[in-house]
């Protein structure tokens, strides 16, 4: 498990501005820091997929590197992942896409919830890295109904999983219901509250980058 917090970097600066109050209500901001982050956790990601070596042409001779034998598959969670899913393309800018509309879908006495997954659309997955993003890792229980869901489009021989904000059960919660999978995370926050948000975490991620919704 990586987490951005565990050391000094400039993650820590773009994870501050995203929790601060104060801040919060410049969305432009907001989106931008996701994506900044996700910019840095694709980086870091790309450091151990599997690469190649190949000869690179210049005006004076050759050069040899080492580059990616294959791109990902970025499969994001809708609608609080998009600036976060769009750091991951700037980077991994030939990679396929998959979306999953994905939410809660709250009981009447607001303390248990159902997700409800009404979108998908996603390529081959056979044999591809998949990283799976949602910027709140708060139950888990999104990101594994998500999981299952995709692999009736192929099983990846590898999938990792990035959020910035973690929650303790959340994270016990994966690797109990997907110990394949490998987590990215910005930071591990305390605590679930009674109403499974992350304390102190940044609030609804998807509000703060584009809006409230009805």
């Amino acid at each position: 498990m990586f987490v951005f917090t565990d050391q000094p970097s400039l993650a820590n600066q773009f994870i501050a501005e995203l929790r601060d109050v104060s801040l919060q209500k410049d969305r432009l901001r907001f989106r931008r820091n996701l994506e900044r982050l996700g910019e840095l956790m694709a980086y870091e990601i790309s450091k151990i997929l599997p690469h190649q070596v190949v000869r690179v042409q210049t005006p004076l001779g050759t050069s040899t590197t080492q580059l990616l034998l294959q791109q990902p598959v970025l499969a994001t969670i809708l609608r609080a992942s998009l600036p976060f899913h769009q750091g991951f393309l700037n980077y991994f800018d030939k990679a396929e896409n998959a979306f999953i509309g994905a939410y809660r879908g709250y009981h009447a006495n607001d303390d248990e919830f159902e997700i409800a997954m009404d979108y998908m659309a996603s390529p081959d997955l056979s044999g591809k890295t998949v990283i799976l993003m949602d910027p709140m890792l708060a139950t888990g229980r999104s990101l594994e109904k998500v999981y299952h869901a995709l692999l009736r489009y192929g099983i990846p021989a590898q999938t990792h999983i990035a959020a910035v904000i973690a929650s303790p059960e959340g994270i016990r919660y994966v690797r109990e219901q997907m110990p394949q999978c490998h987590l990215w995370l910005g930071a591990i926050d305390d605590r679930l509250d009674e109403h499974f948000y992350i304390v102190p975490g940044l609030g609804d991620a998807g509000d703060l980058a584009f809006g409230e919704k009805l």
